[in-house]
């Protein structure tokens, strides 16, 4: 089922406490760059003939407006974080998942819906369309993967548990097709589609586009941080909570490690919290990611972009901020309804500054879907097991999931149980191995890692079947020469070179 966002009653009777007038614009450069973006918005309204079409445009452009405004407000005010009061979370802002009761009855699944943000593209992966495409492991799809998940979780409880996808405009036809071939599955899937802004000129501080219909290359999807309005705005907030729903699990799509977990559903239900963030222990991988903090006695989700210059290496400090934001969120509908009828969520602007094809600088206004955990009642966060976080970034992340570090179990990869360490080896594959097509005629087989710590790979290098990697394993191939491990090889604490030289590490 796709749902289309509602330009009606929402979209009419609804307002924003803010206009250009009540703003509190720190210069009149601010003032005239606000008035300036609102008359080129009009414009752009003003070519859609169509008076439905024009009222749904009216309201995408309404969101970007306060979006952009407060973006002018912060940036002459000259906003910036007070580093001071942040400090790390205390124990009651974040639980152990080990001390959360076991769960088994089917009972809270009744009021659950299912959400995966699907707005990205898998251009970095070297691939076309929707990421959630991309074949990850058996022939399966993200999507795949996902839908056998919830049909299982429904067969197995009885249940009829929503499966939603939030699309972008990237993603939304391809999408649409593909979802299709689920027909016959016991699941519901339903689309929707998240806003679409324009992008901003970065010396003007004008609109990129000049029509509705211009290239879709000047417009943006505003961050997943744009969930809250557009499942509000569309009417799929409404019709969840009709047909009883009361909690919505978010997640990546490429994050193989999301999926439903009984106890932490039924430990939302039981504290009677509006909002958990799952987060995990940080790695020196994670360093960049965004963490929970206590600021002045409330949690709040800290992004990397936010965080002044001076104090980025306390930021990325495993000894200070010990855990990492997964995007595994657990919300509320009710809470969600309640925070968006009284027009309260106000999710910190994340700045993206991009560059053309063609050498424009344009600027991109983007929110995180987790910043809005200051915004819910008995909001924490739980600390989750690493394998709840298996994303699928780069190759390097698809080679582990590939591999016979995990199994597949009704669409969840389950860690083989024969691998002695807990952590997850490192691995860090070259260019050669960027794209997902390249990535494949390297490798023969996918060896086997269950004894691996630590792998890179640089260069022109193939991997025969049956390979065998354990420990630590360097294998650099110099410019011009070209390295073929043989079938069969088992490397262990090796470095292997250009003329195919295996020395100890």
């Amino acid at each position: 089922m796709s749902f289309e966002r509602q330009p009606s009653a929402v979209g009419t009777e609804r307002h924003h406490p803010h206009t250009l007038s009540t703003l509190d614009f720190q210069g009149a450069s601010s003032a005239a760059a606000a008035k300036a973006m609102k008359s080129e918005l009009a414009k752009l309204a003003s070519q859609i003939p169509e008076k439905e079409e024009r009222k749904y445009f009216s309201q995408e452009m309404d969101g970007f407006y306060m979006l952009f405004t407060r973006y002018l407000n912060e940036k002459a005010k000259g906003n910036q974080l007070d580093w001071d009061k942040i400090q790390t979370p205390s124990e009651e802002q974040i639980i152990p998942y080990a001390s959360l009761a076991t769960c088994t009855s089917k009972d809270d699944l009744k009021k659950l819906a299912v959400l995966k943000l699907n707005g990205g593209l898998g251009t970095t992966m070297g691939c076309v369309g929707p990421k959630s495409a991309i074949e990850v492991r058996d022939g399966m799809t993200f999507l795949d993967l996902s839908v056998r998940q919830i049909e299982y979780l429904n067969k197995k409880n009885e249940v009829n548990v929503p499966f939603i996808l939030m699309d972008s405009f990237n993603t939304d036809e391809d999408t649409k097709r593909i979802v299709q071939k689920y027909a016959t599955h016991n699941v519901d899937i339903i689309t929707f589609n998240q806003s679409r802004h324009p992008r901003i000129k970065n010396e003007s501080l004008l609109p990129v586009p000049r029509s509705p219909t211009s290239p879709i290359e000047q417009w943006y999807p505003p961050g997943h941080g744009d969930l809250y309005e557009s499942i509000y705005n569309s009417g799929l907030l409404d019709q969840l909570l009709a047909q009883g729903k009361e909690y919505l699990f978010v997640s990546n799509v490429d994050n193989l490690g999301a999926t439903v977990d009984l106890n932490i559903l039924h430990h939302m239900v039981e504290t009677d919290s509006e909002f958990i963030m799952e987060v995990t222990d940080k790695t020196k991988a994670d360093i960049k990611g965004g963490t929970l903090v206590d600021d002045n006695g409330h949690i709040r989700l800290l992004e990397i972009a936010q965080v002044p210059d001076e104090h980025v290496e306390d930021f990325k400090s495993v000894k200070k901020f010990k855990i990492f934001n997964t995007n595994n969120l657990w919300v509320n509908l009710k809470a969600i309804k309640r925070v968006m009828d009284e027009e309260a969520m106000d999710l910190e602007i994340i700045v993206n500054n991009k560059t053309t094809p063609a050498g424009e600088k344009v600027i991109q206004l983007e929110t995180a879907v987790g910043a809005a955990i200051k915004h819910f009642h008995k909001a924490h966060g739980v600390n989750v097991p690493r394998t709840r976080f298996l994303p699928v970034k780069s190759t390097s992340d698809l080679f582990l999931v590939t591999s016979n570090l995990y199994s597949l179990t009704h669409g969840r990869l389950v860690v083989n149980p024969d691998r002695m360490f807990s952590n997850v080896p490192l691995v860090k594959l070259g260019d050669h191995f960027k794209k997902v097509s390249e990535f494949l005629t390297r490798f023969k087989t996918i060896p086997r890692i269950l004894e691996l710590d630590h792998l890179t790979v640089t260069g022109d290098v193939y991997f025969g079947s049956k390979v065998e990697l354990r420990g630590t394993v360097i294998i650099v191939a110099n410019f011009g020469e070209r390295i073929d491990i043989p079938s069969g090889t088992i490397l262990e604490n090796k470095v292997v070179t250009g003329c195919l030289r295996i020395l100890d590490h």
